[in-house]
């Protein structure tokens, strides 16, 4: 998410004949590796309803294509950015099967634009979770936590000078995702063991980013807690068997050829990545 972003709404909410085109737009941009300039820009301005419109027609793209949707994203989970870009809520994006990448594996740069690496952790279902949940029912809907790295990236030019609708619209930067190999039972820490935990990020041996947990939402649970709030106002759910990555407890960290990402995180183990050289 950009600095430079804004939270302009329009006067007019966009057709449906607008939003397939953005959607295109979007897919085209992401199976071919090219750089858009921002829609808000090129296509007139549009709002968060309409880019949440044009998120979901996105995945229906892909979904078409035989991408299989595997969970949600958090974006904006920090309080202190949210207030910078006076929003009240965290946003979401979409995962699939095709964006999940190997605990330990080698990531090609080919694969995206300007990719960055945020050290996260993430949630698995058991049960589906709808509507309004606390963060105990949250918390024991799902089977498993663990480290996590997410891999965001963007279809606009530079990374840079978007609105937040065109953020959303493009499946708020989602890109890939690396998930730590033994997801431990989130039960086994609690609700206040969980918002307290100590992250490092190293690249090539050397710490890089350091946070807690607390960083995350003010806990990476109420994460879950407002992502089933802003899935219900869209008409969905959130799924049995749904990876939740909960929200980045650091800034990124831009991805260069021959890099090796280490993500620890005491009490869920640790995520690891490479970059080809």
């Amino acid at each position: 998410m950009n600095d430079a972003a804004t939270t302009t709404e329009p006067a007019q909410p966009a057709q449906p004949e607008k939003i397939a085109q953005l959607a295109q737009l979007l897919d085209q941009a992401r199976l071919e590796r090219s750089e858009l300039s921002p829609l808000s820009k090129t296509h007139g301005a549009f709002g968060l309803e309409e880019a949440y419109r044009i998120l979901h027609a996105g995945i229906a793209l892909r979904t078409a294509r035989g991408e299989r949707v595997v969970g949600c994203k958090m974006g904006l989970t920090s309080q202190a950015k949210r207030e910078q870009m006076n929003l009240g809520s965290p946003i979401y994006g979409m995962l699939t099967d095709a964006m999940r990448v190997p605990d330990g594996a080698t990531f090609s740069l080919g694969r995206s634009l300007h990719a960055k690496v945020e050290p996260e952790i993430a949630f698995i279902t058991a049960r589906e979770l709808s509507g309004p949940v606390t963060r105990a029912e949250a918390l024991a809907a799902c089977s498993g936590v663990c480290a996590a790295l997410e891999v965001i990236d963007s279809r606009f030019v530079g990374f840079k000078y978007f609105s937040l609708p065109d953020v959303v619209a493009d499946d708020c930067s989602a890109s890939h995702f690396v998930l730590g190999a033994a997801p431990i039972d989130p039960a086994s820490l609690g609700q206040t063991g969980l918002g307290d935990l100590p992250m490092r990020l190293s690249v090539d041996g050397k710490l890089v980013q350091s946070a807690r947990s607390s960083e995350i939402s003010g806990h990476p649970v109420e994460s879950l807690v407002q992502l089933c709030a802003m899935l219900s106002a869209h008409g969905h759910s959130l799924p049995a068997g749904s990876i939740v990555m909960a929200g980045a407890a650091t800034v990124a960290v831009q991805l260069l050829p021959g890099m090796e990402i280490l993500l620890e995180i005491d009490g869920l183990g640790t995520v690891s990545l490479r970059t080809q050289p």
